[in-house]
C-alpha cells in the first residue's frame, strides 16, 4: 500500500506543493471533514488515512463509518486532525483512491443485489487500472462480489489467442495439463456449443462461455450437467444480469465493476 501511495505523491508533487508551501505556516493545525455527497458503499478509508499518515505520521483520522457500510448523502465519514500543510497536501490523493474505490464498492453492492436470490457469483475481471489492482479488487469484495484471477501467475486461463496459438482448444487443454501441478484448475474460453463439447472432452475444469446468446447459455448448462464450472462473460450489463442468471451459468464476469465504474462523490473540507 505505502508503495502505491508513495508513488502517488510523487506524482502529485515534484517535492514542493508550491501553493501549500507558501502560504501556509508549517506549526498550522486545522480539523477536516471527508463527506459523502451522494449514496453509496465506502471502501478505502485506511488508504486515505495512510495518505495523510505517510505525509505527516501525526496526522489523526478518526472514522465515522467503516469499509461496507452503505452511507447516505451528506454523511460525514471521517474527522482529520493535524498538519494543514500535510492535509492539503494529501487531500487531491486521498479522494482520488477513496472515491474511486467507493465507486467501485457502490457498483458491485448494486450488481450483488440484482441477483442475490440467485445462486451465481458475479467477479470482477483483469480489467483494472495498472498499478491500482489490489485496490479496486478489494473494493469489488466490499461492495459483495468476488475476484477472478488476480493476475497471470494465479491461474490457466487459455482464451481465444491461446487456443489460435496453441493449435486448437484440445491440443492447449492438453499441453496446459502436461506442464502445470494437478493442484491447479485449468479454463478455457469458448465462443460456440462445439467449442464447449470440445474443452469438456478434453478435460477443462472451468469454462467460460464467452459472448453467447443466452439461448446457448441455457444449452451449455443442460450439455455440461455440473461437469464443469460455467463462466459467463462478454459485456454483460446491469440489465442483463437476471436473465443471464436464470439460464444456470455458475459464474458471471464482469469488466465493468472496475474498467468503467463512475467514482462516487466525496469531498473534503476543512472546518476549522
Amino acid at each position: 500500500m505505502d508503495e502505491i501511495i508513495k508513488n502517488g505523491i510523487k506524482e502529485d508533487m515534484n517535492n514542493i506543493d508550491i501553493t501549500t508551501d507558501n502560504l501556509i505556516d508549517d506549526k498550522s493545525r486545522s480539523t477536516a471533514h471527508l463527506l459523502a455527497k451522494e449514496e453509496g458503499i465506502i471502501a478505502g478509508l485506511c488508504i486515505a488515512e495512510r495518505v495523510f499518515k505517510i505525509l505527516d505520521k501525526d496526522v489523526k483520522v478518526k472514522f465515522h463509518a467503516k469499509d461496507g457500510d452503505k452511507v447516505e448523502k451528506g454523511k460525514i465519514i471521517a474527522t482529520i486532525e493535524g498538519s494543514t500543510k500535510a492535509i492539503l497536501k494529501g487531500e487531491r490523493l486521498a479522494l482520488n483512491l477513496l472515491q474511486r474505490m467507493s465507486g467501485i464498492a457502490t457498483a458491485s453492492g448494486k450488481y450483488r443485489d440484482v441477483v442475490k436470490s440467485f445462486p451465481v457469483r458475479i467477479t470482477d475481471t483483469r480489467k483494472t487500472t495498472p498499478g491500482l489492482r489490489i485496490l479496486e479488487k478489494y473494493a469489488v469484495r466490499v461492495g459483495g462480489c468476488f475476484n477472478h484471477r488476480y493476475n497471470l501467475s494465479e491461474a490457466v486461463l487459455i482464451k481465444d489467442n491461446h487456443i489460435v496459438a496453441a493449435g486448437g482448444i484440445k491440443e492447449a487443454i492438453h499441453k496446459i495439463k502436461n506442464n502445470v501441478s494437478h493442484t491447479i484448475k485449468v479454463e478455457v474460453e469458448v465462443k460456440s456449443i462445439k467449442e464447449l463439447k470440445e474443452a469438456i472432452e478434453a478435460g477443462a475444469d472451468i469454462v467460460m462461455l464467452d459472448n453467447m446468446s443466452l439461448e446457448d447459455m441455457k444449452k451449455a448448462v443442460e450439455i455440461s450437467k455440473g461437469r464443469v464450472i460455467l463462466e459467463a462473460s462478454g459485456g454483460i450489463t446491469i440489465d442483463e444480469l437476471v436473465e443471464v442468471a436464470k439460464t444456470g451459468v455458475d459464474v458471471i464476469s464482469v469488466g465493468s465493476l472496475t474498467h468503467s465504474v463512475k467514482a462516487m462523490d466525496i469531498s473534503l473540507n476543512i472546518i476549522d
